[in-house]
Parts: structure tokens; sequence; C-alpha cells
């Protein structure tokens, strides 16, 4: 895998997405604006005399859309800055217990082992021990508050190798912001949605209204059906930056590339039972993990957040490969650090004896 190229590319690709919602934005003050106008004229045409634009009409079509987008954006961003761990919390997740399982001892020691590779602070490792799917999450606005979560399934099928290319991948995210551009988007999108409510609530108190109140909502569904477009393009170019960059630092393609085919074939299981996973089935979440759930969209692939697996496995491997089967994995305990040796002499065995007695 050229991931080096990956990274370029998506963080290219990122930075064009950004600045086509930035313009959306635009679009949409003017044309709730020129909507706005519209309706106007049409009441003019309706009426027997004809009524003047009011003072200041402009400047206050403009002002009150950009109130509702970044009111609606500050309000949703400061909602979203409870922190990860409570956002892992009520998703159901729990501190690791590195002492009571080796699992859980395993993926703390990969978790501490490659934020020293990659020279990041150490994020609280939490575990989903009731989702039995493989998958995961990072969360958290900054280092203060950062979160990796695993479910028990990758705990339960995956390899070490493997669990390190998860890892490494959720690490990616935190490393490059994304859990922070993505609620910076999200608040966003509340915005435009403010936007067509306020029309929508305009619209029902009939007469005038009703014609001001339609231009309003019809305008502002738009921008905000652009801004979940655009968003969701967003959060694919970043799976496939996490993607590159867990093979950079793992410098295997058979770690991540093992998780994402085995949840190929976790997949195909459930299309075939017809199950559906709803231990992760949380608004909040759905952006972040590991894996998308399989879920019907009215636009289909323009308002997922993860691009299709086989694709993603493609790019690892530079060709198609085939799901890998699910193995429960039996481990031998994971090694611990092992403790400093103190050398026996009058300092260290009096602090041995008495830990005040270096101060007497």
């Amino acid at each position: 895998m050229k991931f080096w190229d990956y990274q370029a590319n998506a963080r290219k690709e990122t930075r064009r997405l950004l600045l086509a919602f930035a313009l959306a934005v635009l679009l949409l003050v003017a044309g709730v604006h020129g909507a706005l106008v519209l309706a106007w004229w049409l009441m003019n045409s309706v009426l027997p005399m004809h009524l003047p634009y009011p003072a200041g009409f402009m400047a206050v079509n403009i002002g009150m859309t950009l109130f509702f987008i970044l009111g609606g954006w500050w309000l949703e961003t400061a909602n979203l800055r409870a922190g990860g761990i409570k956002l892992a919390q009520r998703v159901g997740a729990r501190e690791a217990r590195p002492g009571s399982s080796h699992a859980e001892q395993r993926l703390c020691n990969i978790v501490q082992e490659l934020c020293i590779a990659a020279h990041m602070p150490v994020p609280q490792v939490m575990v989903l021990a009731r989702t039995s799917a493989i998958n995961a999450f990072a969360a958290g606005w900054d280092a203060s508050d950062a979160v990796v979560a695993v479910t028990q399934g990758a705990l339960d099928y995956l390899n070490r190798e493997e669990l390190q290319g998860m890892v490494a991948h959720e690490l990616s995210h935190l490393h490059e912001g994304d859990t922070r551009l993505k609620m910076r988007l999200a608040g966003m999108v509340f915005g435009l949605e403010l936007v067509h409510h306020f029309g929508d609530t305009l619209r029902e108190r009939r007469g005038l209204a009703t014609l001001f109140g339609s231009a309003i909502m019809a305008v502002g569904w738009l921008g905000w059906l652009a801004g979940q477009v655009l968003k969701a393009a967003v959060s694919r170019q970043r799976e496939h930056l996490a993607d590159a960059r867990a093979v950079q630092w793992t410098r295997s393609k058979h770690g991540l590339g093992g998780v994402l085919r085995k949840v190929l074939a976790e997949q195909t299981v459930q299309q075939a039972q017809r199950q559906h996973l709803t231990e992760l089935d949380h608004p909040s979440v759905q952006h972040m993990l590991l894996v998308e759930l399989a879920t019907e969209r009215w636009l289909g692939r323009y308002l997922d957040s993860h691009p299709p697996l086989a694709e993603r496995v493609q790019r690892i491997y530079g060709r198609p490969m085939s799901p890998l089967p699910l193995v429960r994995i039996e481990m031998p305990p994971e090694p611990h650090a092992p403790k400093p040796i103190l050398q026996p002499g009058p300092d260290t065995l009096a602090a041995q004896v008495d830990p005040f007695a270096r101060h007497l």
C-alpha cells in the first residue's frame, strides 16, 4: 500500500470538501435572501398595491440566516463537548481492566506501545463488553478526554497484529484531530437544519407567512442536504487517511486488512441471518466507528460516513481479497512491563524501610 500517497490525497480531498462546505453555507445565505425576494415579488403580483422592500431587507435576511446557522453550530458543538469518556459510557463502554483479563491487558499494552511510537498522549482505554461485533471508535475533544473504545468481539476474534491495526486506525483519528473536525461539521449541519425548521414554523402561521416560510423551508432543506452529503464525504476521506496511517504505523497491511476482512465475513453472516446490531446504533458514535453499521439510506452511499468495506480492503492490499473466517483467539497471557530492581545501598535500604528516611 502506498500509504504516503493515500494520506496526501486524503488531506487534499478534505481541504477541497471543506471549501465546498463553506461555499454551500454562503449559497444557503444567498439562497434564503433570493427566495424571500421572490416571495415578496409574488406577494406584490397578487396584492392590488405595490409594496416596496422594507428598510434593511437584505441585511435582516442575511443576518437572521447567519444567526440560525452559527447559533445552531455553537449549541450543537457545546453539547458535543461533553467529552469522549462520557460519550463512551453513554453507549455502554467501561474502563479496561488489564488486571482481570489477558485480552484487555493485551489491548492496553498495544495502546501504550503505539502511543509511544506515535509520540502522542495515551488515551483512556475502554471496552464495550456487551457488543459481540468487531468494531471500535475514538472520541474526545482534546487529549484530556480522549478515549479509544474497543468491542468485546474485537478482543475475542482479533490476533495481536490485527488489534494493532485497529488501534492504530483509531489513534490516527485522535492524532489528526478528526474527532474535533467531525464534531464541528455536525454542529454546522445542525445550524443548516435550524434554517429549515424556522421556515417550517413560519409556514404554519398561515397567511403571507405561509409563502415566506415555504421559501425559507425549501432553501433550508437543500442547504441541510448539501451539508449532510459534504459531511459524509469528509468523513470518508478521513477514514481513508486513518487506514493509510494505520498501515504506516504498524508497517503491516495484514493488521488492519485482516480486521476488515473478518468484518466482511461477520456482515455476511449477519445478512444471512437477518441480524441487526443495536448496541452501537447511536447517532453520536455512528460516524466515529471503525466500521459503519449497515443501514438503508435514501441517497445510498452519498450519505455513508465510511467507504465500502471492499474498497478499503482493496486499497490496503492493492487487489480484492476474500473474507477471513471468524475464529476465537486463544492467547497466552500478555507480558507485563518488568519492575525496576533496586540495588541495595544505604539510601535505597532506608527508603524501603521508611519512605520518609531520605528526608531525615
